[in-house]
């Protein structure tokens, strides 16, 4: 399958940092490989005064992987991007620097801001829309702005200086393989939507629990945390596609505007106390690695407060959800990755008398990289014909070739903005979490403590188990 390519050069700004090392790079060989990125010039620029080969040793060595997996034509590919490359030193936050470098190159331009939030909006605000080539785009990373104001203002900062449909809020959570396999579970079983609502489903719970504890991270993630850092950009997301009506059609416009819907008609109703929850890891151990305890992890303000386990649980005040809680959780240092939808039925309203072994209601998981589908159904098992066992049907979904940021440079490349956040949205997210975030500042929530390789705290209603 090949794409059309629409931008002639990336320009990653950032192209010194770790997101463009780790991945960013990868990501691109993975698609120029593929084949669905003929013709693009890869251009880096940044504060630090890289030689241009040290951009191409940085290149190169974040191609390696996917240069050896490729066939031949993706081997002359990559190596053709590597080749042509260059390196520019450039400070994006001074007046007139970055439409200097935007001039010389050929367009369309994608930009990719792989820059901390304040640097990316200063950069935005000196920019003018006559510096800008024809058909240029511009593709911001998270966190998009800090509040639901700030979130407002970026907006119009960007708007300023291109259409919405050429401004990419990055959402690498959700690749297109993801999105389609929820929409397709969803719409062409006719056994399931009659059933997706208020009437027969008791909760949903979105989980995103990594192993992996700060990993060196602190200067981002101490001043985010668990909520921000997922919930609010990531799995709001998740939810709206698990809870949307049927588009019309699976194009960005339907689709973004039913997912708008849902997320405008979302809250996290007081008392927080009792609706939302945030922990912090203590030291422990996670497999054969010693954890130290989060406020002792290097770069961490003890008094920052940084929760790294959070959960919070959405009411959608629509007619399909209402009443209906939606548990929202991610966390750091946990005992076992957990990605995961759960959606919990209702208990049958009367199991005819003379049955048994029924004590739990049925469930649906979709697992999250890589994604399957798990379901359960009580039948009647083998030995006592009167008693029914619980049986799991599995079944793998479709997976991508490319990586998650792969898929997001696919979008941006080829102009399809499916995968970004569209402006209303991104306010929305910010204004959904906001009340939280306030009454987390004001320690209305306590901050609990579990230990780094345990499951979290075991009262909270998305605990293993509960």
């Amino acid at each position: 399958m090949t794409s059309k390519t629409t931008v002639k050069t990336l320009l990653i700004l950032g192209a010194s940092g770790d997101l463009t090392g780790r991945l960013l790079l990868p990501g691109l060989a993975r698609l120029v490989a593929s084949g669905r990125a003929d013709g693009l010039k890869l251009v880096g620029a940044g504060s630090d005064p890289w030689t241009a080969q040290q951009w191409k040793d940085r290149v190169g060595g974040a191609f390696e992987d996917a240069a050896k997996a490729a066939n031949a034509e993706g081997k002359k590919a990559i190596a053709a991007l590597e080749e042509s490359t260059e390196y520019h030193q450039v400070d994006v936050t001074a007046d007139g620097e970055l439409g200097t470098l935007l001039a010389g190159l050929e367009a369309p331009i994608a930009i990719y801001f792989a820059l901390p939030p304040h640097i990316s909006q200063k950069a935005c605000e000196v920019l003018t829309a006559k510096q800008l080539p024809p058909g240029t785009s511009l593709v911001m990373e998270k966190p998009f702005g800090s509040s639901s104001e700030s979130a407002r203002q970026l907006n119009k900062t960007l708007a300023a200086l291109v259409p919405e449909d050429r401004i990419h809020r990055v959402d690498h959570f959700l690749g297109k393989a993801t999105v389609f396999n929820i929409l397709g579970l969803r719409f062409a079983n006719s056994f399931l939507e009659p059933v997706w609502n208020r009437d027969h489903i008791e909760k949903v719970e979105i989980i995103f629990d990594e192993d992996l504890a700060l990993e060196g991270r602190a200067r981002y993630y101490d001043g985010a945390g668990a909520l921000k850092d997922m919930i609010q950009s990531h799995l709001l997301h998740v939810m709206a596609l698990l809870a949307l009506d049927a588009p019309s059609t699976i194009g960005e416009r339907d689709l973004r505007d039913a997912i708008s819907t849902v997320l405008r008609a979302s809250s996290i109703n007081a008392p927080y106390k009792k609706s939302t929850r945030r922990a912090r890891y203590t030291a422990g151990r996670i497999g054969d690695r010693d954890v130290p305890d989060y406020v002792a992890e290097a770069g961490v303000d003890p008094d920052r407060k940084t929760e790294t386990l959070a959960e919070v649980e959405v009411g959608i005040d629509n007619w399909r959800w209402k009443g209906v809680p939606f548990f929202l959780r991610s966390g750091k240092a946990l005992g076992s990755a957990r990605k995961e939808a759960i959606v919990t039925f209702r208990p049958v309203p009367h199991l005819p008398t003379g049955f048994e072994g029924v004590d739990a209601p049925n469930q649906l998981r979709i697992g999250f990289g890589p994604d399957t589908l798990q379901l359960d159904v009580d039948v009647n098992g083998p030995g006592n014909i009167f008693s029914l066992d619980r049986v799991t049907l599995n079944a793998e979904l479709n997976t991508s070739d490319l990586l998650p940021y792969g898929e997001v440079l696919e979008g941006v490349i080829t102009g399809d903005p499916l995968l970004s956040v569209r402006g209303d949205t991104a306010v929305d997210c910010w204004r959904i979490i906001e009340p939280v975030i306030q009454a987390w500042a004001k320690d209305s929530v306590p901050l609990e403590e579990y230990k780094a390789g345990g499951p979290g705290p075991a009262d909270w209603p998305t605990a293993v188990g509960g």
